[in-house]
């Protein structure tokens, strides 16, 4: 019980920025005495610091508390199919370093990738003056599939990858902890945290880039199926029998909304120029429009088949390829969808565009780290103070790693749960 107050409080001062012990116990609806029992062992182990008084109704003034931002790092990763991106954030989530590495169409080779990886960790750390013994954790947004164990195994059709051990290549060369989930789920925590998503408790992000995949929140919380494979929105079937999509089946989204596809159906080939520059040079060219606008129209049936499936609040059009198409066609894309969707949920729901751009990836991989950090905050980082690695057995009495505290890892918070200070970003991040 212990544990799981300290994780309660932890989670939600961290997203509220600052609170006295007074609203922490109002917000939570713990104990006055727990509250204060608990925040005395957070700033004793250094994770929350006071930060000034406000004063209260006829009361003595409030000392106002908020975990402190330069208790340690997080790194996030994005891995695509066309660049690596590492970044470095201080605990509020602001970003301290980052660095690119550009990845050749068809060569992603697995050591290629983790080498990528290590250089930007010791970039990003060079950068910022930091040392690996400061860093919580890493964590990584990956194509495809993230089967946690040991070694971290990824399957990833689009890189020609059937169970690569990422976790042990990278463990060659860090001994910092690792985390990794599906680049677009990671994505759509990012967008839910800190973006276009504040505020909703079920929504989709639906995210086009040379592919195209979704992530599903419901009540709060990312929706990851049996092993982690949920989502695979753009190999659902859009044409019978159609064209032939990279996954090896046809008929496939993918095949006619990822910005490979379009390319080809344009006639467009990338010669020496990479498919972002000319993805981009594509919609600006009229003779290009037809091929465009039939894009939009599947986009607009996928997005459909979401909220008919879904019943969402809000769906986020995001990935580099979705962005650039939303910003040239959005009010197609929603005619496109409601043409398809049924009538009531479409109602019901807003498409808009994510906020969050090209860090999206590598933001929503660093908040894997966060969230196991609030989540479980009293095991053991490298330098000593508290963390807990990605591949661990999950401690007793905590919260299974994705859900809430309080609440079901596989169903909605607890009303006047944490969860709800997701409302709101962490003041570094405002």
């Amino acid at each position: 019980m212990r544990k799981g107050n300290r994780s309660v409080v932890l989670w939600t001062l961290y997203f509220a920025g600052e609170l006295s012990r007074h609203d922490l116990a109002r917000t939570t609806g713990l104990s006055a005495a727990t509250v204060s029992n608990v925040i005395a062992d957070l700033i004793a182990d250094r994770i929350v610091v006071e930060t000034g008084s406000v004063d209260s109704d006829g009361g003595r003034p409030r000392i106002m508390l908020r975990v402190d931002p330069s208790y340690g790092y997080v790194v996030g990763v994005g891995v695509g199919e066309t660049r690596v991106r590492v970044e470095l954030y201080d605990l509020a989530m602001a970003e301290r370093a980052r660095k690119e590495f550009a990845l050749a169409p068809g060569h992603h080779e697995p050591s290629v990738v983790a080498r990528c990886i290590l250089d930007g960790l010791e970039a990003v750390l060079a950068e910022a003056g930091a040392t690996e013994s400061e860093v919580i954790g890493m964590g990584l947004g990956v194509p495809g599939v993230a089967e946690q164990g040991p070694d971290l195994l990824i399957h990833a059709r689009a890189f020609g990858w059937d169970g690569v051990p990422l976790g042990a290549l990278l463990r060659e060369g860090t001994s910092i902890p690792v985390f990794a989930d599906n680049g677009v789920k990671t994505t759509g925590q990012a967008e839910l945290w800190f973006g276009a998503g504040q505020g909703a408790q079920h929504l989709v992000m639906a995210f086009i880039g040379t592919g195209a995949g979704a992530s599903i929140i419901n009540g709060g919380v990312t929706y990851r199926g049996t092993a982690s494979g949920a989502g695979e929105w753009g190999h659902t079937k859009i044409v019978l029998d159609g064209r032939p999509c990279r996954c090896g089946s046809r008929g496939c989204l993918e095949a006619y909304v990822g910005a490979e596809a379009i390319l080809a159906g344009a006639g467009r080939e990338l010669g020496g120029d990479d498919e972002e520059s000319v993805f981009a040079a594509l919609l600006a060219d009229p003779p290009a429009r037809p091929a465009l606008e039939e894009a939009v129209r599947c986009l607009g049936a996928g997005l459909a088949d979401l909220i008919n499936l879904f019943n969402p609040e809000r769906v986020i059009l995001g990935g580099w390829a979705g962005s650039l198409l939303g910003r040239e066609f959005l009010p197609e894309i929603r005619a496109a969808a409601g043409r398809y969707a049924l009538p009531l949920p479409f109602s019901q729901a807003s498409i808009e565009l994510g906020r969050l751009g090209a860090e999206a990836v590598a933001l929503g991989a660093a908040t894997l780290v966060v969230e196991d950090f609030l989540l479980r905050s009293h095991t053991v980082r490298p330098s000593g103070r508290a963390v807990a690695g990605a591949t661990g057995d999950p401690v007793p009495g905590a919260p299974a790693p994705g859900g809430v505290p309080g609440g079901a890892a596989t169903g909605g918070p607890t009303p006047g749960g944490p969860a709800s200070a997701l409302t709101s970003a962490p003041a570094g991040r405002r």
